[in-house]
């Protein structure tokens, strides 16, 4: 296992670095790429001395206070969504599961919506407000669902994913309903809703990057765990596993993972269902290579998507939930196609 996660990794890691460097240099302004590394070095307390800067200023500020910021925080946003996917289709073993199953997004789309309506926006902690609003409401919409699906102590995987289908129904129609009634506000909270890393600045990768790090030593943590949840909840029971623990516990940080990345980005699907499904038809079923090569390859997705978006209609920005909805929803389709055939033993 060890050599092929050195293996996947190490190629993760190199496609990782390249897709960084290409996506800083892609945009309205293209950024050459031995600029962009001298820009880079020239930063570093212990190499920028021997660097002598021969690109535009302008180049340098694009670069350090636009693309690299933002390109960062679609890293992670990528990462957590991906890592979260992964603990979600392994506790509730359902290849089809992704983080916005249990309704969390709806949840925090209904509490940026409200201070978006009620123009509230930086009433509280100023530009934290709606990231504060967005995550509190996220982890509020779990605990509505564990306590819907709860029965007898335990958390039937059916009635969980009911009770999140129902609350994402219902919370998503009150965001419409706010959506229609707003006037002044109407293309704000609409934009929010499909996502986007826009005007992200520093302090949002700074309050993003403590619940990726801490998820992903969690859930990878739990992957043998969640080796033998593959085996059925009875069988990994009869093996010493605490199931009930083990899936409320993946449950929580999944759902904290969701919450944080989409109070700073808005909603945006698919990277969650896409990447682990990948990553598993690549390597397999065992967790403890989904898990972090699920993390490089959101990072790359969402980079990507994101430059696509900046940079397909430039100045005119696409919606990175959009893209990631092109992309998304035709594999969504192939997947329900895969498991139908599967299910009618080929006969189609």
């Amino acid at each position: 296992m060890s050599k092929k996660l050195a293996g996947y990794g190490g190629l993760g890691v190199i496609l990782l670095i390249v897709s960084f460097l290409l996506c800083l240099g892609m945009g309205a302004v293209e950024l050459p790429i031995k600029d962009i590394i001298g820009i880079l070095l020239h930063r570093l307390p212990w190499a920028g001395d021997a660097i002598t800067p021969t690109w535009s200023p302008a180049y340098e500020q694009i670069l350090l206070k636009v693309r690299l910021p933002r390109i960062i925080l679609g890293m992670l946003v990528g990462a957590a969504l991906a890592v979260a996917g992964s603990g979600f289709q392994g506790v509730l073993r359902n290849p089809l599961a992704d983080p916005f199953t249990l309704g969390v997004s709806s949840g925090s789309s209904v509490g940026a919506a409200v201070i978006i309506f009620f123009g509230m926006q930086y009433s509280l902690v100023g530009a934290w407000t709606l990231p504060l609003v967005a995550f509190l409401t996220g982890i509020l919409t779990l605990w509505g669902v564990l306590s819907l699906a709860r029965d007898g102590g335990k958390i039937p995987t059916n009635s969980l994913i009911l009770s999140g289908v129902v609350m994402q129904s219902f919370l998503g129609a009150i965001v419409s309903f706010l959506t229609v009634m707003s006037k002044q506000t109407i293309n704000e909270i609409m934009f929010w809703t499909m996502g986007g890393l826009s005007f992200r600045g520093w302090s949002y990768t700074l309050m993003l990057l403590p619940y990726v790090l801490v998820g992903f030593v969690v859930i990878w943590g739990s992957a043998r765990s969640l080796n033998l949840m593959a085996l059925g909840e009875r069988q990994a029971a009869h093996m010493g596993l605490h199931v009930e623990r083990l899936k409320l516990r993946t449950l929580i940080i999944s759902t904290l993972l969701t919450a944080a990345a989409v109070s700073v980005s808005g909603v945006i699907g698919f990277v969650g269902l896409v990447i682990p499904h990948i990553i598993r038809l690549i390597t397999g079923p065992d967790y403890r290579l989904i898990v972090p090569l699920s993390a490089l390859g959101g990072a790359i997705f969402t980079m990507w998507c994101d430059t696509v978006a900046r940079s397909l209609l430039a100045p005119t920005e696409i919606p990175l939930g959009v893209v990631t909805a092109f992309i998304g929803a035709p594999f969504f389709a192939y997947l329900l196609y895969r498991n139908k055939k599967q299910r009618n033993g080929g006969m189609i």
